[in-house]
């Protein structure tokens, strides 16, 4: 199963404190375990909402906000996708995790939708143009 692994924003990432340099050994030696134990797919840290934007639906409507965003604690600073084989193993993973923030933080853990989520909806056309999109996809990142 896939996860995605969401880094909380905090005040200080919001502020674009940047991490120092035992926090960024800490966790790169952290994604060199993911990495070796075939967990981790991709992983990023994100610029604070002030340098982002929120496009907001309405029908056909679409609205463009400007960052920053008030509520911090429901902003993503960083993300990482794992392949696990159960919830168990993402929280055993998650909680080998340095603390990604100088002071208090919070990491949420998702599963991914897999294609066998969706049932009948999800025609044999639409699962052939979904494996045809992540074919042109791996092929970028070659």
């Amino acid at each position: 199963m896939r996860v995605m692994v969401m880094v909380k924003a905090s005040k200080d990432s919001e502020a674009g404190v940047m991490p120092g340099k035992t926090l960024l050994a800490a966790m790169g030696n952290y994604n060199e375990e993911l990495v070796k134990a075939g967990i981790m797919l991709a992983g990023e840290g994100l610029h604070p909402s002030s340098k982002g934007v929120h496009v907001e639906f309405s029908g056909s409507k679409r609205t463009v906000v400007d960052g920053p965003f008030a509520e911090t604690k429901e902003l993503v600073a960083g993300f990482w996708l794992w392949q696990v084989r159960s919830m168990d193993e993402a929280i055993e993973w998650a909680r080998r995790c340095p603390n990604p923030m100088p002071g208090d933080s919070e990491i949420e853990i998702r599963p991914v939708f897999e294609a066998e989520d969706f049932g009948a909806e999800f025609t044999p056309e639409l699962r052939e143009q979904e494996e045809r999109i992540r074919a042109q996809v791996a092929m970028k990142d070659q």
